[in-house]
């Protein structure tokens, strides 16, 4: 049964077009379980029917005409339940209905399995025969199997708009990946292929090695100057530390041991294509094979340099589009940042890929440019979606595909709100953020490279509550040395003083991993991470503790924030290493005032051990999306489960109270920095829980500022007592909803399905 499985599944996805697909897959199924019909009934969610879509068996002409509410019927009852259903006589069954048009009154026995697509009704596949017969175990597990099998097919066909049966209109389609820089944006697909293929480079021997090596270098100085091309037209759009991911790849390009390698594939009788790509091949392979998302990402950035220079090899004519529309939406299996480059100014309103996650190179890049941005996208079918128009949502990570006209209006109307929104905002974003009842709540920017638009910011922000540390890290090609993290660090705090500025010292692991610095583990997020790299590697914190305390001589506006501690036993250690380097500085000649230290709440074991840490820390900083993550036991960055990570779950929302009651027992400040903070009604909770301060990301500000402006503390902490009483997130978000329509702040919040 297993070969027989494994050729239907071969000819189904084979098929050049769905009615093909379908058509072969009801034919072979009927064969392979030596039954009398097989029939495929696909789920019309506008109709919330099921439609008979293929038969072999039935009648033709019952095709696209027999129709079955969800819950009515055999088939009805199938997809309601979302299980298979076996029966010997289905004709006696209760839920048994009977179509004269199908011709159905011959069978008696009765199989359906539901199709399902991460967790969206996409159909049901039945099987019958005339004699009464109860199919075997085996049976129904060929049938969920394919089942399962065509789920994804039929994911495709919808994005493609292949579902053309006058029953289904539109043939709207919506996948799910990873949201990785928020906003909406519509327009049309334009799908970028890889300049060459690395995998389809014959092996030749060459005539002339001297001719192979130099066309090798003059393809390598012709991307050069590609890359060169593609920072210079973004270089007025992001900072110039963001800017510096173009300097990678030229690093990447002049680094001598990979030309090198290339080089000596040639004379050892490989022509300069063969070499090159046996080369790239062997360096992605290991970097894949590296259990981590960031080393991940270095072996796309790799692979996408060997397409550009074997492109060049190959003279082949450039793969990007000649010309762009004025709402392109980027589409491909990797989207590079040189890939940004290419799209001229003002035309790029998108990007969704099927590989990356939200710490990419070109998701950094992204959230800079604020262009919408979805990846992680794994069941995207890319050859046929070029030219679709789409709708791209990057604050729920969705994509909608050939959207019906309804949809199209609803976001229009989003993007024109968003729009008319920052307008609004805009003149009040100097003006404090304080309830109607007169409430302060210091509002804080999270940040990580180039103090962009400090100058700007200064006025309406309360300090900076996060400098992620590991940013520039991550864009380097090795551990930076103390002068050079000094000049990092000397710049934000000037550039913000007088205001705080807390450094997270260096935070890798996890979802954050250095190219020079592998760590390879089965689960990166609960293995070695955060303080237990640093202090097993106290060489690299004690000159990143240097350097901060340098750069903070005579300026005094440093924090120094330790993140993932588990133990008082970790604060303590830590807490040495920093005295130890101002002690070591002092006796250098630089005097330097002790920062005030605190420790950053992510872990669980955390909340239990307040009073131990209050006796050793100045302030708490809770990381609310670690913190979520670790206690609902969810990967946000998997796609398959992104939708588990839920922030107004109740169990978080209840940890976070207690923090905040904890720490205003022990007398020190405690702020929150993550997405929470971010959410319009997350900070109005946070506020009313008593937070100190709030910190999140630059473009969040307009909105947060606004709903503390306009919502008293006594209503928020009205609502607070209400969500602490319900058992769901999804109750929660109704009641968070609902207040909010209530003191007309929905305008703040994502658009709502």
């Amino acid at each position: 049964m297993l070969e027989v499985l494994r050729r239907v599944i071969q000819e189904v996805n084979g098929a050049r077009t769905l009615e093909a697909a379908l058509s072969t897959m009801v034919r072979r199924i009927r064969k392979a379980m030596q039954t009398d019909v097989c029939s495929f009934y696909l789920f019309d969610r506008e109709l919330e029917s099921l439609v008979l879509m293929e038969t072999i068996g039935l009648r033709t002409q019952a095709v696209g005409r027999v129709v079955l509410p969800l819950g009515e019927g055999l088939v009805g009852m199938v997809a309601q339940r979302s299980e298979p259903l076996n029966l010997e006589d289905a004709r006696a069954h209760p839920h048994f209905r009977y179509f004269e048009a199908t011709g159905e009154e011959r069978y008696s026995s009765f199989l359906g399995v539901p199709i399902i697509h991460q967790r969206l009704m996409l159909g049901v596949l039945v099987v019958q025969q005339a004699e009464k017969r109860r199919y075997d175990d085996e049976d129904e597990a060929f049938l969920v199997t394919m089942a399962a099998q065509l789920a994804g097919v039929l994911a495709h066909a919808l994005a493609t708009g292949n579902l053309t049966r006058p029953a289904l209109p539109g043939g709207q389609a919506m996948f799910k990946g990873v949201a990785a820089s928020p906003g909406i944006a519509m327009g049309q697909a334009v799908v970028i292929t890889p300049p060459a293929d690395l995998n389809s480079v014959p092996d030749l021997i060459p005539s002339d090695q001297e001719f192979e090596i130099a066309r090798l270098k003059e393809a390598i100085a012709q991307t050069r100057q590609e890359i060169r091309a593609a920072a210079e037209r973004l270089a007025n759009r992001i900072s110039a530390q963001e800017l510096a991911l173009f300097d990678v790849y030229q690093q990447m390009l002049g680094e001598a041991a990979l030309a090198e390698e290339v080089e000596r594939r040639i004379r050892e009788g490989q022509w300069a294509p063969g070499a090159l790509a046996d080369v790239v091949r062997r360096h992605v392979q290991y970097l894949e094979r590296v259990d981590d998302d960031y080393l991940r990402e270095r072996a796309a950035d790799i692979r996408d340099l060997g397409r550009r220079v074997l492109g060049h090899l190959q003279q082949d004519t450039p793969t990007t589009p000649e010309t762009y529309p004025d709402n392109a939406i980027l589409v491909g299996d990797e989207i590079s940042v040189a890939m940004l480059g290419e799209v001229p100014k003002g035309k790029l309103k998108g990007l969704v890929s099927v590989r990356g996650s939200s710490t990419s190179h070109v998701a950094i890049v992204a959230r800079a440019m604020g262009i919408p941005t979805v990846l992680g996208m794994v069941d995207l079918p890319l050859p046929r979606l070029n030219g679709a128009p789409v709708v791209l949502d990057g604050h729920r990570g969705r994509l909608f595909v050939r959207p019906a006209p309804e949809l199209q209006a609803r976001y229009a109307s989003f993007i024109a709100e968003e729009q008319a929104l920052s307008d609004l905002l805009e003149h009040e974003q100097d003006l404090p953020s304080e309830t109607p009842d007169g409430y302060h709540v210091p509002l804080m920017v999270n940040t990580g490279l180039a103090v962009d638009a400090a100058t700007l910011l200064k006025s309406r922000i309360g300090g900076v509550g996060l400098y992620r540390t590991e940013v520039p890290f991550m864009i380097a090609e090795r551990f930076p040395g103390e002068k050079e993290q000094m000049r990092m660090y000397r710049e934000q705090l000037e550039g913000f003083a007088p205001l705080p500025v807390v450094m997270r010292t260096l935070d890798i692991g996890g979802d954050k991993d250095l190219p020079y610095f592998p760590i390879e583990e089965a689960n990166p997020f609960l293995g070695w991470r955060g303080m237990r790299v640093t202090l097993d590697h106290p060489e690299v914190l004690m000159v990143q503790l240097r350097a901060m305390l340098r750069a903070s001589h005579g300026i005094d506006n440093l924090y120094v924030l330790f993140p993932m501690i588990t133990n008082v036993e970790e604060l303590d250690e830590a807490v040495k290493l920093l005295d130890r380097a101002i002690l070591e500085l002092g006796e250098e000649g630089i005097a330097v005032r002790r920062p005030l230290v605190g420790v950053m709440i992510e872990v669980p074991a955390t909340i239990y051990q307040m009073d131990a840490l209050a006796k050793r820390v100045d302030f708490f900083s809770v990381g609310s999306n670690d913190l979520t993550q670790y206690l609902l036991a969810v990967d946000r960055n998997n796609p398959r489960v992104s939708s588990l990570y839920d922030a107004m779950h109740p169990a978080l929302l209840g940890a976070l109270v207690e923090l905040s009651q904890d720490a205003q027992r022990l007398g020190k400040p405690i702020s929150l920095c993550g997405e929470l903070a971010g959410d319009p009604s997350g900070a109005l909770l946070l506020m009313a829980m008593g937070f100190s301060s709030l910190s999140m990301n630059a473009p969040s500000l307009p909105k947060v500022r606004a709903a503390i402006r306009r919502v008293p503390l006594t209503d928020a902490k009205t609502l607070l007592r209400e969500i602490m009483a319900l058992d769901t997130p999804a109750q929660v978000r109704e009641l968070l909803n609902r207040r909010m329509d209530e003191w007309q702040l929905a305008h703040l919040l994502p658009p709502r399905d």
